[in-house]
């Protein structure tokens, strides 16, 4: 406590602001595994399983587009505390005794740590706008990098904490022991955070919700189809494929995905590297086109490949291993883009329109991958996704340009 008061104020709430986002992102890897371990075990479906999590992506558009404006109303120490509190409490609706945990509680639960996940990876993202000069957008890279980056990362850490705990303590003990872990980071929140950082001179209408840069606009919607291109062969179609053609148990399905997020997470830090820093390079629209171009064929040929001569198995996981590298350098700029674009003032509320699009587009994903993958295989979901990275692709030909600038 006494080395973090010694640093300068930017970078201790900088700190801060990562600790609880960090901190979060455990518990949300960890109560995902625990929630599809659990229930795997009382024999229910993957696709039940899988409507277990739907509210959790619905809430999420929502809470995106009413937490941008929550945060440049009440400021970002509040809705992040908010979030942290709101998570806790959908930990303690998990702590109860068996016969309670229905499909619709749980689903509420999963609701109620949704709006909670969405609250806090607004507030952070939009924070480190507020703390970096806008002078220096390298910088600005870099931070949003490692921000994005350790948090997927951590959550696929949090993916091996879930089962490991759930081995250990149980499914009720598993959920008691984060509820109360996170509850002391909430209350040390509370007392450490800025106050009113993020919040707006001048009070925000509830039109304001909706972005008026054409920048911003057409940024959330090539995030949109990005993450639906992820998404709609990743969340139900990929884990049901490694189980029931691959002949994978579900330990080795769930450790394979959470090593290819952790892998993902570590790209994401090392995307300002990737994409030209070093050159001295900060990447504009055209940056956006040209990664989304070069990932927009992958999974195309990757259902190709399926239908190849070569190893069904080497053919899908040598694709998701370079699927991963390109995405999470595509998702990282975009991490970038969005808070180097959003306006310092109420700046919560570009930000959390952004996010918006990008729950809608996992939400979307998430039933086309059910759907598709039931009705006509994993090579449509693969299909579908290219067509998803062509459309953002193109739409971000659209996004500004600019001659290469000076990092600092």
């Amino acid at each position: 406590m006494y080395a973090l008061s010694r640093l300068a104020p930017d970078v201790r709430q900088y700190l801060l602001i990562t600790g609880n986002y960090w901190a979060f992102t455990l518990t949300d890897g960890a109560l995902r595994m625990l929630v599809v371990l659990h229930f795997h075990s009382l024999g229910y479906s993957p696709l039940a399983i899988a409507a277990l999590f739907l509210f959790y992506e619905i809430f999420g558009v929502v809470t995106n587009l009413l937490g941008g404006y929550l945060g440049a109303r009440l400021g970002l120490n509040r809705t992040m505390n908010i979030g942290l509190g709101l998570q806790v409490a959908a930990l303690l609706m998990l702590t109860v005794p068996a016969v309670w945990l229905t499909i619709p509680w749980v689903m509420g639960a999963q609701a109620l740590s949704g709006i909670a996940k969405d609250l806090n990876k607004m507030s952070a993202k939009s924070s480190i706008k507020l703390l970096v000069p806008s002078s220096q957008q390298g910088t600005l890279y870099k931070w949003v990098a490692i921000l994005t980056g350790s948090k997927n990362a951590l959550k696929g850490v949090g993916f091996f904490m879930g089962g490991a705990l759930l081995a250990l303590l149980g499914f009720s003990g598993a959920v008691l022991l984060m509820a109360a872990m996170l509850a002391l980071i909430w209350l040390a929140s509370l007392l450490l955070l800025k106050k009113d950082l993020g919040k707006a001179k001048a009070k925000p209408k509830f039109r304001d919700m909706l972005s008026k840069s054409r920048a911003i606009n057409l940024l959330s919607a090539a995030r949109l189809f990005l993450f639906g291109a992820r998404d709609v062969w990743f969340v139900v179609a990929l884990p049901v494929y490694l189980s029931s053609v691959l002949g994978w148990d579900v330990w080795q399905v769930g450790s394979f995905l959470a090593a290819w997020v952790i892998g993902y997470g570590i790209v994401q830090s090392f995307a300002p590297a990737i994409t030209g820093k070093a050159s001295g390079q900060l990447p504009d629209g055209r940056a956006a086109f040209i990664w989304a171009a070069l990932l927009a064929g992958l999974p195309a040929t990757i259902a190709l490949g399926l239908h190849s001569d070569l190893s069904a198995q080497w053919v899908l996981l040598g694709g998701l291993m370079l699927f991963g590298v390109l995405f999470a350098v595509n998702s990282s700029l975009h991490s970038y883009l969005i808070v180097s674009y959003a306006k310092e003032d109420g700046v919560s509320l570009d930000v959390g329109f952004y996010y918006m699009s990008n729950a809608l587009g996992r939400l979307l994903g998430t039933l086309l991958s059910g759907w598709l993958y039931q009705a006509y295989g994993l090579e449509a979901c693969l299909w579908i996704s290219s067509a998803f990275v062509l459309l953002a692709a193109l739409i971000s030909i659209g996004l500004p340009r600019h001659r290469p600038a000076q990092l600092l």
